[in-house]
């Protein structure tokens, strides 16, 4: 199946990543509070949780911080309360837009990101309006070079539902959220290491834009993940 370039997408993601390094920090901790408050402090039994925690280990958090973030989760330590809010809207063009947050106070995050929205050109919706448009997905990105034979092989077998390659020759690899992880092992066990896998939301169809406008909806997504309170940012965007 032909695309965008996957590979070049998550390259510059990681490089955008990398400049914001505190911020990824912040992020992670409160996934992992979240994870960790909703089904207990144990990875084997928290899938959740254990996603997480791969997450600040590949951001180079120290496990002393991963493990008193989960003792304040669950009760061990006192900690702060974060709750979890999805807010819908659209950017230029009528791109597509779920905008994930972990709060302590929600008036400040929809003030916020209803801000961020109107001053880039960009409007909320209401709960439902673009969600629909994203398939709730694990997500594994491999290399231009890789061998789309094996890794369909290898991938299928342990229960991925479709294998996708782009113009660039990067493989996308997409299953249900409950066989990510099996999927993941598998790749890593046969030497197949993903350049980004995650449980994600894959946007359905995406929106072409011209030059001007992926500037200005760059601009968009910059300030909605320049907020504190934002986690993820989705959109279906092509840029």
């Amino acid at each position: 199946m032909a695309g965008h370039s996957k590979w070049a997408n998550i390259q510059h993601r990681k490089g955008r990543q990398d400049e914001k390094r505190g911020k990824v920090w912040t992020r992670v901790i409160r996934e992992i509070m979240v994870a960790a408050r909703l089904a207990g402090g144990d990875l084997d039994t928290n899938p959740r949780l254990r996603m997480a925690v791969e997450k600040a280990k590949a951001a180079n958090m120290p496990a002393d911080t991963i493990k008193r973030n989960i003792d304040k989760a669950t009760g061990n330590l006192e900690g702060v309360q974060y709750e979890e809010i999805r807010y819908e809207g659209y950017g230029i063009g009528g791109v597509a837009l779920m905008v994930d947050t972990m709060t302590d106070n929600k008036v400040r995050t929809v003030a916020e990101v209803r801000h961020a929205l109107s001053k880039h050109g960009g409007n909320m919706g209401t709960e439902g309006s673009v969600s629909f448009q994203f398939k709730h997905c694990g997500q594994l990105i491999l290399a231009p070079g890789t061998s789309e034979d094996k890794v369909m092989e290898v991938a299928l077998d342990a229960g991925a539902e479709d294998v996708l390659v782009d113009d660039e020759g990067a493989i996308e690899v997409l299953t249900q959220p409950t066989d990510f992880e099996a999927v993941k092992a598998a790749l890593d066990q046969a030497g197949l290491t993903p350049g980004m896998a995650e449980v994600t939301y894959r946007a359905e169809n995406t929106i072409e834009l011209s030059e001007d406008d992926q500037l200005k909806m760059q601009k968009i997504l910059d300030a909605l993940e320049e907020l504190d309170d934002v986690q993820e940012v989705y959109h279906n965007a092509a840029l």
